[in-house]
């Protein structure tokens, strides 16, 4: 395996996202390089804040805090009984640790297991978990605990945003997308037949706290799949990130502790720099949708079984590079790279089986349309 490397540079126009205990408070903060072994160690504790005022919560990243999480709960201040949501994969690796430490920390955890897969994300399921919340015991003073990947994270964000109209949850993320994107910003809801997403709410948690360590029980094509959104980034916000992970492919596919702890922190970043500027999607904040428009119409009209989310996503990015490329704006050179770079992390950017009558039928009602008009995110540069 070659050598990772690394930059040390500001963190793009801001100052809050740090370490804790490694920068003071009048010390411009820089981002971790992943080569400097005494600022991003195996096992240090590394925090970063996404600061939305009253709303603001830590984005914690550290080896083995699935088996402290009940002490990370007790930091942020929540107390009493509290839903433990994951999926049946999940929760066999990872549910009664999770509970054992809950419980240590003298909360009153109570499991509840949702099928594995992005059908769960539905009313069927919601309501399912309002059932368990009731039985539950849970009250205003109470807290929901998202344990798994996107799936989980946003029916069990919306489960807590709509139970006794919001109560305080955790996100625990165990896979890639949810770690760089979907834990992240507050977004929770669930899918309908017509489409994905179509119900839903803002919902900040209370706090993120990720475990690298969960990341080794990911099958291959799982975190392959996370990839596309890490790749997303580069696109839509730091040309050198994009090179970084041009550069480091190998590292990337090969689980390399280090490359892993560089871009997922590097990704929460950017998700946490755009969801400060813009929470609730009133402008910036679209460019995270970029390959989403035609990626969710191609999760639709396979019907949730064929493409994981991030390889939908991947089509979707080639799609709107090309678009990009159409009316003038994203050099030839560019979309070559995007194409180039989903491609060598393992993620599909030609799909010929499916038919565009329907995947325009599935785009008509995507979120951001106007009136029937479909909105795409797109690129003038990387």
């Amino acid at each position: 395996m070659g050598r990772v490397h690394g930059h040390l540079r500001p963190a793009r126009g801001q100052t809050s996202h740090s370490s804790r205990g490694l920068a003071g408070s009048n010390e411009r903060r820089w981002f971790l390089d992943i080569s400097d072994k005494h600022r991003f160690a195996e096992g240090m504790r590394q925090v970063l804040q996404v600061d939305l005022g009253s709303r603001s919560y830590p984005i914690l990243m550290e080896e083995g805090c699935l088996a402290r999480l009940g002490h990370v709960c007790r930091e942020q201040k929540l107390s009493g009984t509290c839903l433990l949501v994951s999926d049946l994969h999940v929760d066999e690796y990872y549910g009664k640790q999770v509970e054992d430490s809950l419980r240590g920390e003298g909360f009153v955890p109570v499991r509840a297991v949702v099928p594995a897969g992005e059908t769960s994300k539905s009313g069927e399921q919601l309501f399912h978990l309002y059932r368990d919340a009731v039985e539950a015991g849970l009250n205003r003073s109470s807290f929901v605990v998202a344990l798994g990947g996107g799936v989980v994270g946003d029916l069990a964000g919306y489960l807590a945003a709509s139970f006794l109209r919001g109560i305080a949850y955790v996100q625990v993320p165990t896979t890639i997308v949810s770690m760089v994107d979907s834990a992240v910003g507050g977004k929770t809801g669930i899918n309908l037949p017509e489409g994905k997403n179509l119900v839903g709410a803002f919902w900040q948690p209370a706090v993120v706290a990720i475990d690298f360590e969960s990341l080794a029980s990911l099958p291959d094509r799982e975190y392959r799949s996370g990839l596309a959104e890490v790749v997303k980034y580069g696109v839509i916000r730091d040309v050198e990130f994009f090179c970084w992970l041009e550069e480091n492919r190998q590292a990337i596919l090969s689980r390399d502790p280090d490359a892993q702890r560089y871009f997922i922190a590097r990704s929460c970043e950017i998700k946490a720099e755009v969801v400060q500027e813009d929470e609730r999607e009133g402008g910036l904040r679209a460019i995270l949708n970029f390959g989403h428009t035609v990626g969710h119409a191609i999760e639709k009209v396979s019907r949730y079984g064929t493409f994981l989310h991030g390889e939908a996503i991947a089509l979707g990015m080639v799609f709107a590079a090309m678009v990009s490329r159409r009316i003038g704006k994203l050099p030839d050179a560019d979309v070559d790279r995007i194409s180039a770079l989903l491609r060598g992390l393992g993620l599909p950017v030609a799909v010929p089986d499916l038919s565009w009558s329907a995947l325009r039928l599935a785009v008509a009602v995507d979120k951001k349309r106007v009136g029937e008009t479909p909105q795409f995110v797109l690129a003038d540069s990387l």
